[in-house]
C-alpha cells in the first residue's frame, strides 16, 4: 500500500486530509443524531461504549475550565499548524509515511477546529475502559492525530536506520 502512495503529490495528500475530516464530521454528527449528552451504548461490554461527550478543552479535557479563551486559541492553533503542514507536504510530498502522517494530523486538527467554531466544544464519542477505569472519550479526529504522530515517530526511526546503514 505504501508503494502505491509513493506516487501521491500534494493534491492527493490534501485529499486524504479531507477524507479524514469528512469521516470525522459524519461520525460526530451521526452520534449527535442518535444520542443525548451522556447517553451510552455498550458495544463490547467491559471494554468499549459509544457515548456522547462534549470537550471544551484540548486532549483529556486539558484547559476545559479555562473560561473560553482556549476555544479560540486551539482553533487558531489548528489552522496555523495546518498551514505549516501544507508547507511541509509541498516539501516532502514524496516521503510517503511522513506525508500520510501529516495529512492525518491536518484532517484531524481541522475536524476538531470545526467543532470548536460551530459548537464551542469538540464532540467525543469513543469510550474505552476496563472495569470502572475509563480512558477519556475521544473521536476519529483525535485518532487520526495520534495515528499521524505515531507514523512520524515510526518514520523517524526508519530514517535513522537508513542513515545508520549508509
Amino acid at each position: 500500500m505504501l508503494k502505491r502512495l509513493a506516487t501521491f503529490r500534494l493534491p492527493h495528500w490534501l485529499g486524504i486530509a479531507l477524507l479524514v475530516l469528512v469521516l470525522d464530521q459524519i461520525t460526530k454528527h451521526s452520534i449527535e443524531l442518535y444520542f443525548k449528552l451522556g447517553d451510552t451504548l455498550p458495544v463490547i461490554p467491559g471494554f468499549f461504549n459509544l457515548t456522547l461527550a462534549y470537550n471544551p478543552g484540548a486532549a483529556f479535557s486539558f484547559l476545559a475550565d479555562a473560561g473560553g479563551w482556549q476555544r479560540h486559541f486551539f482553533t487558531l492553533l489548528a489552522f496555523g499548524v495546518s498551514a505549516y503542514i501544507i508547507f511541509l507536504l509541498k516539501k516532502h510530498q514524496q516521503e510517503t509515511r511522513f506525508a500520510l502522517a501529516l495529512a492525518m494530523i491536518m484532517g484531524g486538527a481541522i475536524g476538531n477546529a470545526i467543532d470548536r467554531i460551530v459548537f464551542g466544544h469538540v464532540i467525543d464519542f469513543l469510550d474505552f475502559y476496563l472495569g470502572t477505569s475509563h480512558y477519556p472519550a475521544f473521536n476519529l479526529a483525535d485518532s487520526a492525530i495520534v495515528g499521524g504522530a505515531m507514523l512520524i515517530i515510526w518514520d523517524s526511526f526508519k530514517q535513522k536506520n537508513k542513515e545508520h546503514a549508509a
